[in-house]
C-alpha cells in the first residue's frame, strides 16, 4: 500500500532531493506535510523548524530522523508518533575513521605533522593492543572486523553483558574502572544520555596508563573537557584523538588546539558526501517497511532518548 510521506524542510537541496527519491523508491508518495502519514526530516541543522512544520500534520504516524545521535531532537520526542533515526547507517564510515585515528595516535602522525624540522622516532604498534570500546552499536560492530588483522584484545563495555560478536569480552559499564588500567586505546562510540554524559572525567583519565590514547567519535559531552585538558598537559595519558568536542565547534584558541598530544578533526567521521549515499537506501527501506506494515529499522526509544 502506498503511504503519504512528506520530506521537510527543503532547505538543503541535495538532501531533500535524495530523500524524495528514497520515498519514491520505497513505494511511498511525496506529499505536503498536512497530508502526511510519515515525515522524513531532511535538514539536520533546522531542528527549530520542527514544531511549526508538524503543527498541522493531523495524520502523522511516523518520523524518520537523518542522524544516529538524536540529541538535537530529544526535547521534541513525543509518544504520539513512532520515531526512527539513522542509527547504524553511518557506522562503516565512522569505524574507518576510528581506525585512522587509532593509527595516527600510535604512530605519532599528529606530532610529525606539526614539526618544522626533522625529528626523532616516536610511536607504538597497534598490533596486540588492549582496546576498550564504550558502546555496543553499529560503529563497534564495524570496527571490530577492521581491527582483526592487528590481533588486538578487545573489550566492549555496554549496558548488557551479553557477548558482543568478535569481542574478547563484554562487560557492563559498572566494571569500567576495572578495565581502564589495562587499556591501551579507549574508544567512545556510545549514545549521549543523562547516564553517559561526562562518563570520562578526571578519575577515569587518571586510571588509564600514561601511554593510553582516548578516541572519541561519539559526542563531546561524554568527556569532561577541562579534565581532559589537564590530563593531556600533565602527560597522564598518551593523547586524545577527538572527532567531537565539548563545546562544539571548539573555539579558536581553546587549549585542546595547541596540546601537542591531541589530534582534532571537525566532526567529519561521517561527512555529508559519505553519509547521503548511505542514508538514501536506508530511508527507502524504512519507507518500504512503513508501507508494508513491517517493523521499522533503527527505532528510537522515546523514554530512553535514543
Amino acid at each position: 500500500m502506498r503511504r503519504a510521506i512528506a520530506v521537510a524542510p527543503d532547505t538543503r537541496p541535495a538532501m531533500y532531493e535524495a530523500m524524495c527519491r528514497a520515498v519514491t523508491a520505497g513505494g511511498g508518495t511525496v506529499v505536503d506535510i498536512t497530508e502526511a502519514e510519515g515525515l522524513i526530516w531532511a535538514d539536520p541543522a533546522r531542528v527549530e523548524a520542527f514544531p511549526d512544520l508538524v503543527a498541522d500534520a493531523r495524520q502523522l504516524e511516523w518520523i524518520q530522523l537523518p542522524y544516529a545521535g538524536i540529541e538535537p531532537f530529544a526535547h521534541h520526542l513525543d509518544e504520539r508518533w513512532t520515531w526512527t533515526c539513522g542509527k547504524g547507517v553511518y557506522a562503516p564510515a565512522v569505524a574507518e575513521t576510528v581506525l585512522a585515528l587509532m593509527l595516527a595516535g600510535q604512530k605519532n602522525l599528529h606530532g610529525y605533522a606539526r614539526e618544522s624540522s626533522w625529528s626523532g622516532p616516536v610511536g607504538r604498534t597497534l598490533s596486540g593492543s588492549r582496546i576498550t570500546i564504550l558502546g555496543g552499536g553499529g560503529i563497534t560492530e564495524h570496527l571490530i572486523p577492521l581491527l582483526a588483522p592487528f590481533g588486538c584484545d578487545i573489550t566492549v563495555v555496554r549496558r548488557s553483558s551479553e557477548p558482543f560478536e568478535g569481542a574478547d569480552r563484554t562487560v557492563t559499564t559498572s566494571r569500567l574502572h576495572e578495565l581502564l588500567p589495562r587499556t591501551d586505546v579507549l574508544v567512545l562510540a556510545l549514545a549521549l544520555t543523562d547516564e553517559t554524559a561526562g562518563i570520562i572525567g578526571g578519575p577515569e583519565l587518571a586510571a588509564l596508563p600514561d601511554h593510553a590514547w582516548l578516541v572519541n567519535v561519539a559526542r563531546g559531552g561524554h568527556v569532561v573537557t577541562d579534565d581532559l585538558v589537564d590530563a593531556l598537559a600533565a602527560g597522564a595519558i598518551g593523547g586524545a584523538a577527538l572527532d567531537v568536542t565539548d563545546p562544539e565547534p571548539l573555539p579558536a584558541g581553546h587549549p585542546l588546539w595547541s596540546a601537542p598530544n591531541c589530534l582534532i578533526t571537525p566532526h567529519i567521521a561521517n561527512t555529508p558526501e559519505m553519509g547521503l549515499a548511505l542514508l538514501e537506501p536506508f530511508v527507502a527501506e524504512n519507507v518500504r517497511r512503513f508501507c508494508s506494515g513491517e517493523e521499522l529499522l533503527a527505532p528510537v526509544d522515546v523514554a530512553l532518548g535514543y
